[in-house]
């Protein structure tokens, strides 16, 4: 059973028909299987937090040098320096918080190696990412600039691997302090005299692997440490987010708590955040993926939606107030526990990389298609039915890496089919997330829904992951009358289409008809299809 799902068993004549049947789609034949989905208007689980479907931007490969970042000398079309189609396309998606420097290369990047005139900043060498030689003319005030000019929130992530407390301290007063000391003059004197307001604050990154090969207790031992020179700037409280596991790993978690909690001898030094990372890895090229293998990524997602609920559960276990020495005082309130958001801050696809498109394109360049954005949404949708768990989610990454959501190369930009699978599941930002029910046993390419309401109108995700499979879905409102509904869907027969700079519109959005029959709502779910529709309810 898939965790935070309410599944079922529906009546023999509700979900165990399954027929088949010829497709109109070109050239194609398909299952066509029915599909029963009971959403619960009333049955709310919590606001879906824009942050679920924030992104991430590593110096890897071309993603910020020739991604985002082509410099205010460039034949390209930029803004200040920052590629004009990426900005525009950025904020018209809406990124509610940006990552940055890392990942791995965070745990070697000294803040101040990018900062002041670019033609005295030091060349450094990326030792994480191919050993490329970097000018560091991208650094804290570009990265600032960019969030501005795309309507992020900035999130930063502190060098704990072969950093200092010391470092991590002053890069705070550095981008936090409103005037006055000598690093906020020294910003000043960089060209922002007014504080950056920094709130979000990783303190190191992958430090169980590239961020120095540490256990959950040593690396709550550096967690501490760093934490105690974490301080408050201007108006400014700083959200530190501590490490956490690869995918799942309790004993990461264990290992960590148990340093850091609270207990009666004292506070404890708690993260406001804890993070994990879980990508889908893939053993295909992008494009050629076999059946076979999209059935292993999908497995992955699944396993994702059950790492929240361990971790969450795990998180809260250790989070249990004891009262102190002396016991609690008669007739006081039950001491109140303390939270550590759980956040995910790298997922998405991992596939096994072109030789030939990373010598050109650049470290990890890797296309996205369409199971790269069905696997998306299947995260998203994931995050949604979980929004009582977490935080902040950060898909990896935003240009030309990984599952980025735009390509682009020389003067060629590309929205990405994972981007048109964020921008389906955008409705849902600021919503309450509400309880889903469907008749389906609980496998990796079951179908996916989330749902979400405000006010009057109710918005709903379908995901069909079935690579051979349409679904005729009738979606049950109990409580609710549905009175008009419209859709758009993101589809292709072909799990390995994907948009290129000479066919950039193979996969797009585009508008879908569902239908109200009988006070619910109708429609056909082809296979590899996303499907929102935003529906209206009567008063």
């Amino acid at each position: 059973m898939k965790p935070g799902i309410t599944r079922r068993a529906f009546g023999a004549t509700a979900g165990a028909a399954v027929f088949s049947a010829i497709t109109s789609r070109k050239s194609a034949s398909a299952a066509v299987q029915p599909q029963n989905v009971v959403i619960h208007p009333s049955a709310e689980i919590a606001t879906v937090s824009p942050m679920l479907h924030s992104s991430f931007a590593e110096h890897l490969g071309s993603c910020v040098y020739g991604g985002l970042w082509v410099g205010k000398n460039s034949s390209i079309p930029n803004i200040e320096g920052f590629r004009t189609q990426a900005v525009n396309w950025l904020k018209e998606l809406g990124v509610p918080v940006l990552r940055w420097p890392g990942g791995c290369f965070a745990d070697d990047y000294h803040w101040r190696d990018g900062i002041g005139p670019l033609e005295k900043r030091p060349k450094t060498v990326n030792i994480h990412w191919g050993n490329y030689v970097e000018d560091n003319s991208f650094g804290t005030h570009e990265f600032i600039r960019l969030c501005r000019l795309i309507g992020s929130e900035p999130y930063l992530a502190a060098n704990l691997g072969s950093g200092t407390p010391e470092e991590m301290r002053e890069w705070m007063e550095y981008c936090n302090y409103p005037s006055g000391s000598s690093l906020s003059d020294e910003r000043a004197a960089n060209g922002s005299p007014e504080p950056f307001k920094v709130r979000y604050w990783g303190v190191g990154n992958e430090n169980w692997g590239c961020g120095g090969n540490m256990t959950g207790d040593e690396y709550a031992t550096h967690y501490k440490r760093f934490h105690t020179y974490a301080r408050t700037f201007g108006d400014t409280r700083p959200f530190t987010i501590a490490c956490g596991p690869n995918r799942n790993d309790v004993d990461w978690t264990r290992r960590f708590m148990s340093v850091v909690r609270p207990s009666g001898a004292g506070r404890g030094v708690l993260p406001s955040g804890y993070a994990f990372h879980y990508y889908q890895n893939g053993r295909d090229l992008p494009t050629k993926f076999s059946v076979e293998a999209l059935q292993e990524q999908l497995a992955l997602v699944q396993r994702m939606e059950e790492t929240i609920v361990v971790q969450r559960g795990l998180l809260d276990s250790y989070l249990q107030m004891q009262p102190g020495p002396q016991g609690q005082r008669a007739g006081a309130a039950p001491p109140q526990r303390p939270q550590v958001q759980l956040i995910c801050d790298e997922w998405g696809v991992w596939d096994r990389m072109d030789p030939a498109e990373t010598k050109k394109y650049g470290a990890l360049w890797m296309q996205s298609t369409m199971r790269s954005a069905v696997i998306a949404a299947l995260g998203l949708n994931a995050f949604h039915r979980h929004a009582d768990k977490l935080y902040m989610c950060n898909i990896a990454q935003t240009v030309n890496v990984l599952q980025s959501v735009i390509l682009a190369h020389e003067d060629k930009c590309v929205r990405t089919t994972s981007y048109y699978a964020f921008l389906l599941e955008k409705p849902h930002r600021g919503n309450t997330a509400v309880r889903v029910e469907t008749g389906s046993p609980a496998s990796p390419d079951s179908i996916s829904v989330s749902a979400s309401k405000k006010d009057n109108e109710l918005v709903v995700t379908f995901v069909n992951p079935k690579h051979d499979t349409d679904l005729k879905v009738t979606c049950a409102l109990p409580g609710a009358t549905p009175s008009a509904a419209k859709a758009q869907i993101l589809h292709h027969k072909d799990h390995n289409a994907c948009n290129t700079f000479e066919q950039p519109n193979t996969v797009v959005p585009k508008d879908y008809t569902v239908a109200i029959e009988k006070g619910r709502l109708v429609l056909d779910l082809p296979a590899m299809a996303i499907v929102t529709a935003t529906v209206r309810l009567s008063a």
